[in-house]
């Protein structure tokens, strides 16, 4: 009798195996992966933005907005959404690819967006680049002397513009603590809010975009070296030129590079 040919049964398992150690071996790089390609498309929605507020400043004389909503009750992200539509037509620009599922379906920090009057987003502008009424000693609730107003000042590559970001606005201090734990964020007006942009959204790093319309990766320490407001310390105590020691951060970043 002809034998016929075929897989045993212990081949099969052996087969098996072998697949799922290659599997094993393999998720891991393409988790890394596609964490990378978020983190470049991240990137190219900023340049995007870069363009945007080019094209509002360009028609402004150089100057920023102004941080005001007429008309709305609830600020938030109405003071720089709303001016800035009529400058970009794909909304998805408005959301981290890592970042797009709304904190009100069920998003979490650092990877959930905010969402607001039919709007979500997952980027938030500085506010100290506000350019309110000369007249106007305080905007929500933080003095105005600080805010750069206009794009045309030295040192544009230290000073951010648009980032990622937990929130739909921030106006960082170099005095504010860095979050307690990753996704602590703050709500409150002018109280830590750094912690909106001190987020764990890219390993240890979030994109940002500058004045000079540079877009880089930052790590996270850095958020304190930066030049937030014209009397932001960059120096200031949770940098190593001011002292902080490996202990003062939150256990959740010291494995981060200290700036």
């Amino acid at each position: 009798m002809q034998k016929e040919n075929g897989f045993t049964l212990i081949e099969l398992l052996v087969v098996i195996a072998i697949i799922a150690l290659l599997m094993a071996i393999l998720m891991p790089a393409l988790h890394r992966v596609r964490k990378q390609a978020r983190a470049v498309s991240c990137q190219m929605n900023l340049h995007q933005w870069a363009i945007v507020f080019s094209m509002y400043t360009d028609q402004n004389n150089g100057y920023f907005l102004s941080g005001l909503a007429e008309g709305v009750s609830n600020v938030g992200k109405y003071w720089w959404m709303e001016p800035l539509k009529p400058y970009y037509t794909d909304e998805r620009i408005r959301l981290c690819p890592a970042a797009t599922k709304p904190y009100n379906e069920g998003g979490r920090v650092p990877f959930g967006a905010w969402h607001e009057g039919g709007d979500a987003g997952s980027y938030s502008p500085n506010g100290w680049l506000c350019n309110p009424p000369a007249t106007m000693e305080s905007l929500h609730g933080r003095t105005t002397e600080n805010n750069w107003r206009t794009v045309d000042v030295k040192g544009t590559g230290d000073i951010p513009m648009f980032l990622d970001c937990a929130w739909d606005d921030a106006w960082p201090n170099h005095t504010d603590h860095p979050p307690e734990y990753d996704g602590d964020v703050v709500e409150s007006v002018n109280n830590n809010e750094m912690k909106r942009f001190c987020l764990n959204r890219h390993d240890g790093f979030i994109n940002g975009l500058f004045t000079d319309r540079s877009v880089r990766k930052l790590g996270l320490k850095v958020l304190w070296k930066l030049r937030w407001h014209r009397k932001f310390d960059t120096a200031g105590p949770w940098t190593k030129t001011g002292g902080v020691a490996y202990e003062n951060w939150p256990q959740w970043m010291r494995r981060f590079k200290d700036y």
